[in-house]
């Protein structure tokens, strides 16, 4: 028997609901109940080039925040959204150049997916997208994956905007009422002639007299493609009731959220143009952490990677020590290998230009925490990481510079400094994020599998 897709779907035209989605199952709970569930928790991470300087980064005791370290003294306003984590470290296996392990091993821990892709999959389906990947990477560092492929980042912040926001306005939810009127509006969306003609559900009694004529692998291959379907079907119904009840907050008049008016994004699609420039890199960082905040503020999405520093870059006025500009010349220069003395000049130089990174975040930070979500921040409703792919210039896999900002919805103990034993495992952290944001893993990465694996993939203490 001849079978054929086009085949198969001629004459499908029953009209059938869409079967409830699992994934609304907390917002129909709360329109059953009257309970506010409240603003979801958001995950990011936020990573810049060449590790640290760690004397100017890691206080020299742990417990409760003092005064900050040089590096961060920027965020000396935002101590109590703080928690700085030191003694993580990456092991195993190199992935070619010293940069390119570095990259492969940064967030994935050696694991085909990704701690950020992993917490997408948790959450991606709750929001119009399930992550963004944004900032400048080069071919070396590549941050994010997915099944063992790199997932690219998109550097130009047109097509970031045009990707968030294309055929919808930017619209702030009120939380206060978000959870019984998503309910509704999914209900509606069941109902609609443009969800509810599944082509799915049309053929599956079709589909059935077919499989008794499809050997083991055709049947295989048909299951597949009606789940693909399924798939998308779904993503309509998500889509089309996110969108009806975004023009009624719209119509309630909503606050919504501003953006610069950024009218010359086209020149910063040259990398180069930017690394070499401090004020036109400063300014790229601003615009980008604008889209970020946006990104989070209107529930475009729950999980963002941002690189957003380079190790080409060059930092003239940035860096007030020795003649050297170059980021990647100080770092290696200021992070001698064992046995030798760095150079105290350009170790400095490397100070001054992380410093210069962390006040251009601490900038994104204090816009978080201006945000009301009925009641809380939108700080107070994030769990960001600010880090390194890299633990110092030198290519150091030891005490990575870690720092989570957000309070996490109270899940964190912040205001303190966590110190745990050198080697622990970055990937416990990773075990504690992805716990935060719903996804139940007994281990990620090398976790349990590191030879210096320790507190049974986890982190105690840490909130």
């Amino acid at each position: 028997m001849n079978v054929t897709r086009r085949g198969m779907l001629r004459g499908a035209g029953v009209m059938l609901a869409l079967p409830f989605l699992d994934s609304w199952r907390p917002y129909w709970a709360a329109a059953k109940d009257g309970t506010a569930v409240g603003p979801p928790l958001r995950m990011a991470i936020y990573t810049v080039t060449g590790g640290t300087v760690i004397e100017a980064w890691k206080p020299a005791e742990a417990g409760k925040l003092g005064k900050l370290p040089s590096i961060l003294e920027p965020l000396e306003p935002l101590k109590d959204q703080l928690t700085l984590v030191s003694g993580l470290s990456h092991g195993g296996e190199a992935f070619g150049c010293a940069h390119t392990t570095c990259a492969r091993k940064h967030l994935a821990c050696s694991s085909p997916i990704s701690v950020d892709q992993a917490a997408a999959r948790a959450v991606g389906g709750e929001s119009f997208l399930p992550s963004l990947e944004i900032g400048m990477t080069n071919h070396q560092t590549k941050f994010s994956y997915r099944d063992g492929a790199a997932l690219p980042f998109e550097m130009n912040p047109h097509l970031v905007f045009d990707r968030m926001f294309k055929g919808r306005a930017p619209a702030a939810p009120n939380w206060s009422k978000r959870q019984a009127a998503q309910a509704k509006a999914v209900r509606e969306s069941a109902k609609s002639d443009s969800v509810e003609q599944s082509v799915l559900d049309a053929v599956v009694e079709q589909a059935q007299g077919l499989r008794r004529d499809l050997g083991t692998s055709d049947k295989r291959k048909l299951d597949e493609y009606l789940e693909g379907v399924r798939s998308v079907e779904k993503r309509l119904a998500f889509v089309e009731a996110r969108q009806k009840l975004e023009a009624d907050e719209a119509a309630a008049k909503v606050p919504l959220p501003t953006f610069p008016p950024y009218s010359h994004f086209e020149k910063y699609t040259n990398q180069w143009m930017v690394w070499r420039n401090p004020e036109m890199h400063g300014e790229y960082i601003r615009i980008m952490s604008d889209l970020f905040v946006l990104a989070f503020q209107t529930d475009t999405t729950r999980v963002i990677t941002a690189a957003l520093g380079e190790d080409n870059a060059m930092f003239p006025g940035v860096v007030t020590a020795g003649g050297e500009l170059q980021a990647h010349a100080l770092e290696h220069n200021g992070n001698a290998p064992k046995n030798q003395k760095p150079n105290a000049v350009a170790r400095e130089g490397c100070r001054q230009i992380h410093t210069w990174y962390t006040k251009l975040f601490a900038e994104m930070v204090a816009k978080l925490q201006k945000i009301d979500e009925g009641g809380s921040s939108l700080l107070d409703n994030c769990l960001i990481l600010y880090t390194s792919y890299m633990a110092d210039g030198g290519h150091g896999m030891e005490d990575y510079p870690t720092l989570l900002v957000g309070k996490a919805q109270g899940t964190l103990k912040s205001g303190w400094h966590h110190a745990y034993p050198v080697g622990t495992p970055v990937a416990n952290l990773y075990v504690e994020m992805l716990h935060r944001m719903g996804a139940k893993v007994k281990s990620f990465g090398d976790s349990h599998i590191a030879k210096k694996q320790a507190f049974d993939g986890r982190l105690p203490g840490l909130g």
